[in-house]
């Protein structure tokens, strides 16, 4: 019998993510970035997308590509939400997932494999490919959002700016607690095997929920008096929270509606327009709870809870 079950990496009883592969950056002119080699200039359909709509961090760039105006400069490949041992695959018969619009492949590990023939790491959502030259310019989600939110604005004419310079020290700060704590937080409580290791990471989660409650009274944004990119790399996981993190990932110390400035903080973000066609919640759920066996073995994805970000 094959084993169709995903194996998260665990050291000592805690969850270790891998490192990303592909470090190259989009910029306006082709020039270097801050990893990698030069020559990947921004262009309209140059670039292509592999995203799932159940992956938070797939879901940032996604974001960004639409509040930065570049649906019709960046098209979009949309991987089945269930993820087995060789990773992502692509079906277009469930609905809102697609085939492979570059290449036609049925696993997202073939296309690294254009990239890298001999690649046997971990294979991940989002990714970035480059048509001209034919190979994957980054899968590291928090350096390809930094190039939507910049490298195009020539191309589209959009020149909002969700990392200002002046801003930055105090995004950095905030970025690095909340991927720490929060973002992969809530995958450090659900994949841990020992209780200790859970029980660390599920302090430093709320720890950290209750500091960004306490953070947002009387502010509609984490940083200044805009939204940056601390809100929408926040937003991804709040979003997900009551659906499958409090019960799945055992979250459940309190609920994102147990929040009230965290609730509105992500409701405020989901009702920009384009954001919510982000937002795929049966992606969400059938991805987790049908793919992570060692958590949810036997598959059944629960019918709730009853949702509602929607603004009246």
């Amino acid at each position: 019998m094959t084993d169709n079950t995903f194996k998260p990496h665990v050291e000592d009883g805690a969850f270790v993510r891998a490192v990303s592969d592909f470090r190259h950056w989009v910029t306006p002119d082709g020039a270097a970035g801050a990893s990698g080699e030069d020559g990947f200039a921004a262009a309209s359909g140059r670039y292509h997308l592999y995203v799932s709509y159940a992956c938070p961090w797939a879901n940032r760039t996604l974001i960004y590509r639409s509040l930065k105006q570049l649906e019709d400069h960046i098209d979009v490949s949309v991987v089945h939400p269930f993820m087995g041992p060789q990773s992502w695959h692509f079906d277009d018969s469930y609905p809102g997932a697609t085939a492979d619009k570059v290449f036609g492949d049925p696993m997202m590990v073939d296309v690294y494999r254009r990239a890298a023939p001999e690649f046997n790491g971990v294979v991940t959502v989002p990714a970035l490919w480059d048509r001209e030259r034919g190979t994957m310019v980054s899968n590291e989600s928090s350096e390809i959002i930094r190039m939507f939110n910049a490298a195009f604005d020539a191309i589209t004419g959009d020149t909002q700016d969700f990392y200002p310079s002046a801003l930055r020290d105090e995004i950095d700060s905030w970025n690095t607690r909340i991927y720490d704590t929060v973002n992969n937080g809530v995958y450090r409580c659900g994949f841990a095997t020992s209780q200790a290791a859970y029980e660390q990471a599920l302090d430093a989660l709320f720890g950290t929920l209750d500091v960004l409650e306490s953070h947002l009274a009387g502010r509609e944004y984490l940083v200044g008096e805009q939204l940056t990119e601390a809100d929408l790399r926040l937003f991804p996981t709040l979003i997900r929270f009551d659906a499958v993190y409090v019960g799945h990932f055992k979250c459940n110390i309190r609920r994102l509606v147990d929040y009230p400035n965290l609730q509105a903080h992500t409701q405020r973000i989901y009702n920009l327009p384009g954001v919510a066609e982000t937002v795929r919640f049966d992606h969400i759920k059938d991805h987790y709870y049908r793919s992570h066996l060692s958590i949810n073995p036997t598959g059944i994805v629960p019918v709730g809870p009853v949702l509602d970000f929607d603004r009246g």
